[in-house]
């Protein structure tokens, strides 16, 4: 493929990207994956180059655009290179025209004053950086610096104590240490909400919002006499957990539940657990630079819909934790609705209840909550919170 015919590729795969987004469709991995099985004439650079294109165009525009050929335009306005690849070739895009305008803005307009406070606007590149991979640890089974020497490039990670850092395109899937469930691809912020839960001994931990079992199965490695109980009411993300459990050598209970049943299917544990993890569906705000398309995606009614089901679940979480037990809410936003808006709502519903310092030193304080961020922790954005239930 000309570099013409590479650039032209993109606009049409973000054509359907786009609307993708708007009709809630596959994502744009997909998307890209899908289009390159019908083009089996693309080479392995070729379809490397375009991939590469069409994401640094979805990074670039925070509003989605009405055409990928806008998106791209707006690309090319920072590559002159790419500019000339507008060249009216026969598989080329047409020139670019006077009246085509190229603007652009990391965050959506709409978006940006629903921020915490603390992302402010020169954080807002670091949102949409290519992510690192992040592995955590598997601490019941091996030890950090033996996995630090198994995978080529890896470092400690700088906040987690079971985490270590690869090269963003590093392949571990069929690594022997993965194989062998030593390790687990994680975030370090990911990992630091498990931390928060301060798991030890043979405590009753109940993972509200389990989905494939991520944080159950750090919990399970840093506490293996802990009794973990993993719900939620994704069947086919649950069922992911059970093969991950068992490649780890982990303990970890499974608990299916009917969405709008779950305070009854868990009545049976009122006041049992020491601690109760809230790890909530939310925006995805905190993971741009995984899902830079996530943007396009959010509207202010899907936000609204999402901080009602977040209430909902701290308020089921609640009678489950036992006096004196502790509550954690958590959720990969970076939005204040979503994060320490929505706790001090829960306060203030719930007198009996009091916040804690949940992560120490990491991250920065929000409300009565910690955030994450990747512009000043090096992590996906995660807001955490610990809430201590009276004696």
């Amino acid at each position: 493929m000309t570099p013409s015919a590479r650039v032209q590729a993109a606009i049409e795969i973000l054509d359907e990207v786009i609307a993708s987004t708007r009709n809630d469709g596959p994502p744009a991995d997909a998307i890209v994956t899908r289009y390159f099985k019908a083009r089996r004439y693309a080479g392995s650079k070729d379809r490397r180059a375009v991939r590469d294109l069409v994401f640094r165009a979805i990074r670039r525009s925070g509003e989605r655009p009405n055409a990928g050929r806008k998106a791209m335009i707006g690309l090319a306005s920072e590559d002159a290179e790419l500019t000339s690849s507008f060249d009216g070739s026969a598989h080329g895009p047409p020139p670019i025209g006077d009246e085509e305008g190229a603007e652009g803005s990391l965050v959506p307009a709409w978006l940006q004053s629903q921020l915490s406070p603390l992302v402010t606007a020169d954080e807002f590149p670091a949102l949409l950086e290519r992510a690192p991979l992040d592995l955590r640890v598997n601490v019941a089974r091996t030890t950090r610096q033996a996995m630090v020497e198994a995978f080529e490039g890896a470092e400690p990670t700088a906040l987690s104590p079971w985490g270590i850092r690869l090269p963003p395109d590093s392949h571990v899937d069929q690594h022997a240490a993965f194989a062998e469930g030593l390790v687990e691809v994680q975030d370090e912020g990911s990992q630091l909400i498990a931390l928060a839960c301060d798991p030890q001994g043979s405590t009753n931990i109940l993972d509200l919002c389990a989905g494939a079992g991520g944080k159950s199965l750090a919990l399970a490695a840093a506490a293996p006499d802990a009794h973990i109980l993993a719900c939620d009411t994704n069947r086919a993300r649950l069922s992911n957990l059970e093969p991950r459990a068992e490649r780890a050598v982990a303990r970890i209970g499974i608990r299916l539940l009917d969405g709008g049943r779950e305070a009854q299917q868990l009545a049976d544990l009122d006041g049992q657990a020491d601690v109760v993890l809230v790890d909530a569906p939310c925006s995805g705000s905190g993971t741009w630079r995984r899902n830079p398309e996530g943007r396009w995606r959010l509207t202010a009614e899907r936000l609204q819909r999402v901080t009602k089901l977040q209430a909902r679940l701290l308020d089921i979480a609640a009678p489950l934790v036992k006096p004196g037990g502790t509550l954690v809410y958590a959720v990969c936003s970076i939005i204040a609705a979503e994060g320490a808006d929505q706790v001090a709502a829960f306060l203030g519903r719930h007198s009996s209840w009091l916040a804690q310092d949940a992560l120490g030193s990491f991250g920065r304080k929000d409300g009565d909550g910690r955030l994450l961020t990747p512009a000043h922790d090096g992590t996906d954005g995660f807001f955490v919170a610990r809430l201590g239930r009276s004696c």
